[in-house]
């Protein structure tokens, strides 16, 4: 059966954020992932998860300025630099909460600068973090995402990624497979995650529309859970969704696929 990872960027967002392991926990799940470690200690997230008795499955690499609208800098020119601090920074984090697997967000195209230029920005990239991070044994994710939740997203279908993974050549370097950004973007579920997963890395799950708990939208999510148990996927499924009332109430769809046990 799949194994749940709650987001606890997106779950319990009810309570602050270091109580929400708590509550993940109590709610059932055996592990957790979130986007962003860095404005905390790495001592403050190891105590809350050991109390809690979790497992960080995923964080992402540092994306830049987040309120103020950036969603990652891996494709942009001018913050190499910063980029490759970011690197550094993840591995601390992720070495020292035995974090298996982080996320790199692309980030959006800026106006003015030649797709040649940002694909070559964003593949030289990819190639210093996958290998930097294979030293540390911490795999590497690229996450395609929708272009109408955030337009002019550099990195938005699964066959551009995959052309990317190819073109960096590293053994380190997998696909976040989003359901939901991919049900968005260009549907075929089911038949792509089972020809590529022995390149996905790590699977997320929501439905669409509005971004909820599964059961809410057009997705048959039951159907999808059994596929991706029949191809043999082993990882966590994070779930990345918005709960369309309070996160207890939208996890009844958790308790009818694994009869209450996350």
């Amino acid at each position: 059966m799949p194994r749940f990872a709650a987001n606890l960027t997106m779950l319990f967002t009810e309570q602050p954020f270091l109580d929400r392991f708590e509550h993940a926990a109590r709610a059932g799940f055996k592990a957790v992932e979130f986007l962003f470690p860095y404005p905390y200690t790495v001592a403050e997230l190891k105590d809350r998860l050991a109390a809690n008795k979790l497992e960080l499955v995923l964080h992402n690499l540092p994306a830049g300025n987040w309120d103020a609208g950036e969603r990652g800098i891996a494709c942009l020119p001018d913050r190499v630099a910063e980029f490759r601090e970011g690197v550094a920074r993840a591995i601390e984090y992720a070495s020292a909460l035995g974090v298996p697997k982080v996320n790199c967000l692309a980030g959006k195209a800026p106006a003015g600068v030649s797709d040649e230029l940002l694909r070559k920005t964003f593949v030289e990239n990819l190639r210093y973090a996958a290998a930097e991070l294979k030293k540390a044994g911490i795999r590497l994710l690229i996450e395609p995402i929708n272009t109408y939740d955030i337009p002019g997203f550099y990195l938005s279908r699964t066959a551009q990624a995959l052309a990317i993974i190819d073109e960096v050549g590293s053994d380190n370097l997998f696909v976040q497979y989003d359901i939901y950004h991919a049900q968005r973007m260009e549907g075929e579920l089911i038949a792509t995650m089972t020809k590529h997963l022995p390149r996905i890395g790590h699977i997320q799950i929501a439905d669409n529309p509005g971004r909820n708990e599964p059961g809410t939208g057009e997705i048959h999510y039951e159907h999808v859970f059994a596929a991706i148990d029949r191809i043999g996927y082993t990882g966590w499924l994070g779930c990345e969704y918005k709960p369309a009332t309070s996160t207890q109430a939208g996890l009844s769809w958790l308790e009818r696929v694994r009869g209450g046990t996350a």
